[in-house]
């Protein structure tokens, strides 16, 4: 931005759509340029352009990350390989025999690094109801020192306060962690309401358009920020140009993209549970939904995601199957409307009796919600489930 216009002053809007667009003074370039090289020269012993080795830092990652870090208020913000990447990453400041409490319905593929990776390692993860303070509260322990939350959790949509927990993990001396995949900056700035960091799946929502995968870390305070650049470079498991620069592009339309998921989403849910085929529908912008009031006070929007529960596990396959806007695939939060069965999918790593616990029974189907006319994709649902009946 020019420097007579105070970016902390600018709306969040206004910083996404010129997400990169003054970076290059030189050319005036409105586009980030993309620098694709993996080295940087140095004009002379001892001296450096601030640019050394891809993997420590390059420009049109350093353009996104400074973006994250200004979008959430925090110290820095860091870009990775992958969603998973990141929060491997984010890991390394525990040390073997911490303890670490975690949402107990988290993304499957989070489930299975902590469990198989982590765990045999020595840190050790401690699933609990996290939107329930008072189950968070009895797993205090003094091994504990990471508090780790998605909220709303995948698949099944809880809502956790924020604010309280923040306030536990600070009285506790804990690092508090939240997953703001779903939600994203733009609805949701964990950083703003307690929480020390917050991680994404970058692939979601943030990119937009089911064209790259990443991942990104914003840290609120600067000490805990050089350790996790310490990391990040250590690790090396950054994110390249050519995709740093596919993120920030997707940013720039994330507030158009958001609203219209939403607005769909909330005509979706409500005709979902008018439909006699429907037993559940999970979904915050519900007035119904548990985490309505909260996630309202906590924050700016409910997101694009619904999870729902057929009333017989003979409808999943032929409803899969016959499906012709959605697309029966994986992932989430691109312009394209996503069905998934996180039984099979996203949560199989997750043995069946502990999915049949959480919630996430073989007659539960997840939706992400993209910007299709809201009309086709409820007709899509009614003949691909009634035919199915």
């Amino acid at each position: 931005m020019t420097d007579d216009l105070n970016k902390s002053q600018l709306k969040i809007e206004t910083l996404l759509a010129q997400a990169g667009s003054r970076w290059d003074t030189r050319t005036g370039a409105v586009s980030m340029p993309i620098y694709q090289t993996a080295t940087f020269g140095h004009p002379a012993l001892g001296q450096s352009t601030g640019f050394d080795y891809t993997r420590s830092s390059n420009p049109t990652r350093s353009a996104l990350e400074d973006l994250l870090a200004r979008l959430e208020n925090g110290a820095r913000g860091f870009a990775f390989s992958s969603g998973l990447a990141a929060i491997d990453t984010l890991m390394h400041i525990f040390a073997p025999g911490d303890r670490v409490i975690v949402s107990e319905d988290i993304y499957g593929g989070t489930f299975r690094l902590f469990e198989k990776v982590l765990r045999p390692l020595g840190i050790i993860t401690v699933p609990v109801d996290t939107s329930d303070i008072n189950a968070v509260r009895a797993a205090i322990d003094p091994s504990v020192k990471g508090l780790f939350v998605e909220s709303p959790t995948n698949p099944m949509l809880k809502v956790a306060d924020l604010p309280a927990l923040a306030a536990l993990s600070k009285a506790q001396g804990w690092t508090f962690i939240v997953d703001n995949t779903f939600l994203t900056p733009f609805f949701q700035r964990p950083l703003d309401i307690g929480a020390d960091v917050s991680v994404y799946s970058g692939t979601k929502y943030l990119s937009g358009h089911n064209d790259v995968l990443a991942g990104a870390i914003v840290v609120k305070d600067p000490v805990l920020a050089e350790r996790i650049a310490f990391l990040q470079n250590a690790v090396g498991a950054v994110l390249a140009p050519q995709d740093s620069w596919l993120l920030l592009r997707g940013l720039k339309t994330l507030p158009l993209r958001l609203r219209r998921q939403e607005e769909s989403a909330l005509k979706i849910s409500r005709w979902l549970m008018d439909q006699r085929w429907v037993t559940k529908v999970h979904y915050p912008g519900l007035s119904t939904h548990s985490g309505h009031a909260r996630l309202q006070a906590q924050a700016g929007g409910f997101g694009g995601m619904i999870s729902f529960e057929v009333c017989r596990i003979d409808m999943v396959k032929t409803a899969l199957e016959r499906v012709k806007v959605f697309i029966f695939a994986e992932s989430l939060g691109g312009v394209e409307s996503l069905i998934t069965y996180p039984p099979v999918q996203t949560h199989a790593d997750i043995s069946p009796a502990e999915r049949a616990r959480l919630g996430i029974t073989d007659r539960l189907l997840r939706l992400s919600i993209g910007v299709e006319d809201a009309g086709d994709l409820i007709a899509d649902l009614e003949q691909a489930f009634n035919g199915a009946v």
